[in-house]
């Protein structure tokens, strides 16, 4: 009892009622978080506590996607509780990977001016590494995509708290929270220092593997920070060249570097540079189309060559699919489905290719049934059922599928 609905199932409906944390399996996974903390010593402790929090940050996720009020009330005074607990431990207070955890969950909370509080105590107590920092970069980088995303229009946002906070970090000085204006002459400062500071990254060649690791998650935060800070200063094109002109950079070098060093170090969930920067340059393409008149096309040329090269990516499968939802022609995602599928062994492309044939049929009932006291079909809809029948059939006869229970699960939900 109590664990058939951890890991993969919480995403399903059952009787209408979402599917999340249930009680027993949530006191298992705190007695393993609190038995575990105990048994290690310094870094590892700092590392237990960073996944520990993520961990609760993911349940807060799922209330505010469940848009359950009282429930996300008490998550959040449980989860603010263990944050502030464990930035209270010797070890913890100066790591600047829990202070801006705690930041974004107040953030989620809805607390913006708490999590900014957090957010600029973070900075000041920092130090002056700059853009040398990789966790400064890191705090500074997701500090500055939150604030971005308030902004309603791209228009002068030249003089917004975002750009105040990316200009402070490349001028490696103590950081001073915004006052409510941008200096015209930092800004041309910071562009020039962001600008050197890329080209020196990208001429370097690390020494040892771990150097390599560290390298490539500092080169993702710098790109990321050079990117917005040129979106917002100067629109979209900048953004995009740096992207560009990055992701030519690294298609040079070899790609299975990033990986092979990954496995070696312990660190296999971190995608490789090139990855992280095209998802990156994917959800910057997406905010501005929210925003402002943009062109489709772009968005989904970069995330057919990103799944191309990465087909287990979800984020990217997401986006991917939340595009095609615009697109009146199914025929050209099914045929990139279809072409991924068959060029690799991920099980993403098969559960993604599913699930968008899935809401597509959702789609055509609803408008089916709208405003119709009887259903009177105009689409047949029974192409559709054939044609998701037939994905899961394949899928489940692929080496992978065979053995995923959340696949089966699905097949299984469906056929009833």
């Amino acid at each position: 009892s109590g664990f058939n609905s951890i890991g993969h199932m919480d995403t399903m409906l059952r009787r209408r009622r979402h599917v999340g944390h249930c009680k027993e399996g949530e006191e298992f996974i705190q007695n393993v978080f609190q038995v575990l903390f105990l048994l290690f010593p310094g870094k590892e402790k700092s590392n237990l506590a960073v996944c520990w929090l993520q961990y609760e940050i993911s349940k807060v996720v799922q209330c505010l996607q469940a848009k359950k009020k009282k429930k996300l009330k008490a998550q959040g005074r449980k989860s603010k509780k263990l944050a502030k607990n464990l930035l209270k431990g010797p070890d913890n207070r100066n790591d600047l990977s829990l202070w801006k955890l705690y930041a974004y969950l107040e953030w989620l909370l809805g607390n913006i001016d708490d999590a900014r509080k957090v957010f600029d105590t973070a900075l000041c107590t920092a130090g002056t590494g700059g853009l040398k920092s990789p966790q400064l970069c890191s705090l500074s980088l997701l500090y500055a995509q939150l604030e971005v995303e308030l902004l309603e229009s791209i228009e002068g946002a030249v003089t917004s708290r975002a750009v105040h906070i990316l200009t402070k970090l490349a001028e490696s000085e103590p950081y001073v929270p915004y006052s409510g204006q941008v200096l015209p002459v930092n800004v041309l400062k910071a562009r020039k220092t962001y600008e050197h500071a890329l080209q020196d990254h990208l001429s370097q060649t690390a020494v040892s593997d771990q150097d390599r690791v560290s390298g490539a998650k500092q080169l993702v935060n710098l790109v990321g920070c050079y990117a917005l800070f040129q979106y917002l200063t100067a629109g979209i094109d900048a953004a995009v060249l740096i992207y560009a002109q990055t992701s030519e950079k690294l298609e040079g070098a070899d790609p299975q570097k990033c990986e092979n060093t990954a496995e070696n170090s312990g660190t296999q969930n971190f995608p490789t540079a090139l990855e992280a920067v095209t998802l990156l340059h994917t959800n910057l393409l997406r905010f501005h189309m929210k925003i402002s008149v943009y062109p489709l096309n772009p968005l989904r040329e970069a995330l057919t060559e990103a799944l191309k090269l990465y087909p287990s990516n979800q984020s990217l499968w997401r986006s991917y699919i939340h595009i095609q939802r615009k697109s009146y022609s199914a025929g050209k995602a099914r045929r990139f489905f279809d072409g991924v599928t068959r060029s690799t062994d991920s099980l993403e492309p098969w559960l993604f290719a599913i699930q968008a044939e899935q809401k597509r049929k959702n789609l055509m009932e609803n408008v089916q049934r709208a405003d119709a006291g009887e259903v009177h079909s105009t689409i047949p809809e029974i192409g559709l059922t054939n044609r998701i029948v037939a994905l899961f059939e394949h899928a489940v006869q692929s080496e992978n599928g065979t053995h995923c229970p959340l696949l089966w699960r699905m097949y299984l939900s469906f056929l009833v």
